[in-house]
């Protein structure tokens, strides 16, 4: 996947603990914004989703799940 530069602003005082810990920032920063986007990502399908979710839990909770006679957990 191709790199962009990017100006941050940050603690001055925690990028110098971070240098002197010789944390590659670039790669944290990609690590941590990406689980970030996958958070929002699934919080946003939820929300958008969460009438039809409801819906198959209330119908699970009236009419059970399929074949659960059969299970043996």
């Amino acid at each position: 996947m191709a790199k962009k530069a990017v100006n941050l602003s940050i603690n001055a005082e925690l990028l110098a603990k971070a240098k002197a810990a010789r944390l590659n920032l670039s790669a944290l920063l990609e690590e941590v914004l990406s689980e970030q986007v996958r958070a929002e990502q699934e919080r946003r399908w939820r929300q958008e989703n969460k009438a039809a979710i409801d819906a198959a839990n209330g119908f699970a909770e009236e009419n059970g799940i399929f074949g659960e006679d059969f299970r043996s957990f």
